[in-house]
């Protein structure tokens, strides 16, 4: 959906208001009367409204039929009850704002984003609220939809980085709701039928299963009064049951030819949830091995010193359940399993050793100078406000997040690391004219 010129000159004002200064925003929470969770920060200065409806309704969801969950949320704006996509489009178009529907492994989200002023606002929240209650999915929407995931299936086979990505969550997951593709795979994508949404919908998209995520130009009683609003045309349903446990596996080593100058190589192993007691010393640690782009130990010596790899990186994926640990890099086909082993040798000696004091001091200055960044808009202080709501982190996580951050220290970890990483049981996936 496209936004206006007023509103796209008043974000571009809230970012240059928000440089020179910054303060960490209270979340406020509550539980609407009908049961719905609300997680809201009141901004002023500028007439906006963002507002994030957040589902356990990810590809983690999708049970054997993969890709059922992206398809969803992606037809959800193409009709609602008596609109088809124009008529939405127009909707929005004509009061300033702008609607996002998406999904991820984990949840499944619609986005607003409006101006505050009342007949505005309202318009865009019948608009929302009707997407979010009465999809249409109609036959000739899905059928093109459909059409575009499968095009996209196809080139993604095509591309040699996106099928080490696959081949490795595959190879990390095994036949876990982790293990396949969001955007699903040729065969189950094929298989779906718009019955398939309109029952998937009806499923997950409910009052129990939806988290409402507002920031902007409001007070808490009118953001109760949106909550409310929003929520109104779902039907109650239940708490989705817990996703199953991921357990590591065995060590093995995947090899997929592919005709192309460079190889893609990852390497990694099950990593840490997002609510998880050593995650500070996780993201710290990872933001000196390979999280800090040219300056990390992984790129060191894999790029700077040995001239392997143009990009050689390390991160942890915090999900839900546990995300992965991945170190990965793209090397000409000649050189694929000399960068592989200094990387995998890098890995094992700060696993062994963890950071010197310069290191972790410079790595907490980097973070802790970058954190406002994460914060310097509405959009990105939503999103920060529903990874906390989704996930069910302590409403003080922004708040105590440099705190928690300076805290760490280096014997955190290497105990940490230890306890987490065994570079002898990766899973190792290689993809392109290297993997021979």
């Amino acid at each position: 959906m496209c936004v206006n010129s007023l509103v796209r000159g008043c974000v571009l004002v809230l970012l240059f208001l928000s440089a020179p200064a910054w303060a960490v925003p209270e979340i406020q929470h509550w539980t609407t009367p009908r049961g719905g969770r609300v997680y809201f920060v009141p901004t002023g200065g500028l007439p906006l409204v963002d507002v994030r409806v957040v589902f356990d309704a990810g590809s983690a969801r999708d049970g054997a039929k993969f890709g059922l969950a992206s398809l969803t949320a992606a037809l959800l704006d193409t009709g609602a009850g008596d609109w088809n996509a124009d008529m939405i489009a127009q909707r929005l178009e004509n009061v300033g704002a702008a609607l996002t529907t998406g999904a991820s492994r984990d949840s499944a989200f619609l986005s607003l984003r409006s101006l505050s002023h009342a007949d505005k606002l309202q318009t865009a929240l019948d608009t929302a609220r009707e997407i979010l209650a009465h999809p249409r999915f109609d036959a000739a929407d899905f059928e093109r939809d459909k059409k575009r995931t499968l095009l996209g299936i196809k080139q993604r086979g095509e591309d040699p980085g996106d099928l080490a990505e696959i081949a490795f969550f595959k190879t990390v997951y095994g036949k876990h709701p982790y293990a396949h593709p969001s955007e699903g795979e040729t065969a189950t994508v094929e298989a779906l039928t718009r019955e398939d949404l309109a029952a998937f919908h009806k499923a997950w998209y409910t009052l129990k299963n939806a988290i409402v995520v507002l920031v902007g130009d409001v007070d808490r009683a009118k953001a109760g009064t949106i909550a409310e609003q929003l929520l109104s045309g779902l039907p109650e349903g239940e708490i989705p049951p817990p996703l199953p446990i991921p357990y590591a596996r065995e060590a093995s080593t995947v090899k997929i030819p592919f005709p192309s100058e460079q190889t893609h190589v990852y390497a990694g192993q099950l990593g840490l949830k997002v609510i998880d007691p050593e995650y500070f010393p996780l993201y710290v640690g990872n933001h000196i091995l390979g999280g800090s782009g040219l300056v990390s130990r992984i790129s060191e010596e894999v790029r700077e010193k040995r001239g392997l790899s143009y990009s050689a990186f390390s991160y942890f994926m915090p999900m839900r359940e546990f995300g992965p640990f991945q170190v990965g890099l793209q090397t000409r086909n000649d050189q694929a399993q000399q960068a592989l082993q200094v990387a995998l040798d890098t890995l094992k000696k700060f696993v062994a050793e963890g950071p010197s004091e310069k290191e972790l001091e410079e790595a907490k200055k980097n973070i802790v100078g970058g954190f406002v960044l994460r914060l310097d808009s509405n959009q990105k202080l939503t999103e920060q406000v529903a990874n906390i709501a989704f996930f069910q982190r302590p409403l003080d996580y922004l708040a105590s997040f440099t705190g928690k951050v300076q805290a760490v220290t280096r014997e955190d970890i290497r105990h940490a690391f230890r306890s987490r990483i065994d570079p002898g049981q990766l899973q190792i996936v290689l993809v392109g004219g290297g993997a021979k």
